[in-house]
This record gives C-alpha cells, structure tokens and sequence, in this order.
C-alpha cells in the first residue's frame, strides 16, 4: 500500500472535459508520493454522505505541489465534489492502493480503456516512453462524450485506436475488437487495462492468449479505501498457488490479470481459503 497522507486540499482550478470534471488541487505532501494507478479519496461536504469517494488519480506535479483529479457524476455525492468552486477546500486522502507495476527499461506496452479508465493509463504510458520503452492506446466508450483524453493520447503516441459501441468516433464497436490486431502491430509484450470488470476480464484472457503480460486496474466500489471494511475484496490466486479474497483498495486496484479469478467474483469459490468457514457462519 501507498504511504497516504490526508490534508484539506484547495481547488485551484477546475474544468469540464468531455462528460467529465477536471480538477487541480493543491496537494504538497501527496504529490511527490503519486505514481499511475494510484487513487485518492475524498469527503463530502454533506454530513449526510459519509463515506468518501474513491477517484482515480489522473496526473501529480511534485515540484507544483498539486494532484489532478478527473470526475464522472454518478450521484450526489460526486455531484457535489465536480460542483467544488475555485478556492474550496476538499478532505483529501492520498496516495492510496498499489499502482501499475513500471519497467526497468524499454518495452513495448499497449494501454487500453474503457470510458475514463484512461485517467490513471495517460501518465503511465508518458512513464515507459520516459523509460525508452514504446505504446499505444485503444480508447474505447459508450459514445463520443465517454471518452477521456484521446489528445492527450495522441500527444504520447501516433498509435492510437478510438472505439466507440455506437460509432460517434473511431471504430464502431468495443475495444476488444481490435485489440488482438493492435497487441501484435506493436509487438507488446505488456497489455495495462483500466475500465469496467467485463472489458478487464475479455482484455485479459486476449492478452494472456497473445503470450502478453496483463495489469488491470479494477473498478471495485469501495467503502473505506484503506483496507478496513473487506467491501471491495476480490479472488486472487497467490504466489503460492492458493486463492483467498484480497482488497481491491490496499493489494489493488491494480492486479495480474492472470491471478485474478475473473469468473468467481461476486461468489465464494469453494476451494478458496477459508471457504469452508464461511460457508459455516451462514
């Protein structure tokens, strides 16, 4: 798990992009400690909304001090969050889980993402070009207005695919579609996916087929965000070969997608680790 700290962090500024809010915060002690796939949480102003919201982070400036955050309105309470004015103060905890593993040197990775699932893929694919390493990016959504940073993309990269299920830009379909056609156009031997558990679950198994390494970074609903309240576990095998349900916010949100147990979750698998005891409590 990341080394979090929590601090009342002022909105600098704040955007809407796309069907998505973007905001800057000011974040000292947080900022140096960020790195992709790292997510935050943060307080609602509304005592009647306890528990925090648990957002993806999309870019940290150390030397600027600040964190970006990119937010889909889902309910109130993330409402409430984008509607933060300018010189608002957020109760923000951050950095939090574990993010996407990085390379030592030079490789060849394909980033793919479904709607917003880009937030955290964006500065990890400028991380392995920093490295030496090439990339490209298959951004895929619902519609034109789902899509998050295509420019950006394209700012990394010239090997770009957008997909959209209803054809208003790119490709028409999903990103699976194309997806077995990118991984060897660029020779990938690495495949990183953030995006519904769905389009993780079909990335992974076309990935692992192509004799590429998959990391996922799952979209679990948590509760807490710090490892306490076991909502957001998943069945992971482990490097022992045994299956036990591990915490999507602390040993996550990014996972090998060869360990993950992609048909069991939502169930209690019966060879899992305490399996049995559970099965006894009930």
């Amino acid at each position: 798990m990341a080394n979090p700290v929590q601090t009342r962090a002022e909105v600098l500024s704040r955007s809407v992009e796309g069907g998505y809010h973007r905001l800057l915060l000011s974040a000292p002690e947080a900022a140096p400690r960020v790195r992709p796939g790292h997510f935050a949480t943060l307080a609602c102003a509304d005592s009647g909304r306890l528990l925090r919201r648990a957002l993806a982070i999309h870019r940290a400036d150390p030397e600027a001090g600040t964190i970006e955050l990119v937010i889909a309105e889902r309910g109130d309470g993330t409402r409430e969050l984008a509607a933060t004015p300018v010189g608002g103060r957020l109760d923000l905890i951050a950095p939090l889980g574990t993010p996407f593993p990085l390379p030592d040197g030079p490789v060849s990775a394909l980033l793919v993402a479904g709607g917003y699932g880009s937030v955290p893929l964006l500065p990890l694919g400028e991380e392995i070009r920093r490295r030496g390493g090439q990339v490209g990016f298959i951004l895929g959504a619902a519609g034109a207005d789902r899509l998050y940073g295509v420019e950006q993309a394209r700012a990394i990269t010239r090997d770009v695919l957008v997909v959209t299920e209803d054809g208003s830009a790119g490709l028409t379909g999903r990103v699976t579609d194309p997806l077995a056609q990118a991984i060897r156009a660029i020779g990938a031997t690495e495949v990183h996916a953030c995006g519904p558990m769905p389009m993780l679950r079909a990335v992974t198994t076309i990935a692992l087929g192509l004799g590429a390494r998959c990391h996922t970074a799952v979209e679990e609903a948590m509760a807490c965000g710090v490892g306490i309240c076991m909502t957001c576990v998943l069945p992971v095998l482990g490097a022992d070969g045994v299956s036990r349900f591990v915490r999507s916010c602390t040993e996550g949100p990014v996972f090998d997608g060869a360990k993950v147990r992609w048909d069991d979750i939502g169930t209690v698998p019966p060879d899992l680790e305490g399996a049995a005891a559970m099965g006894a409590a009930r």
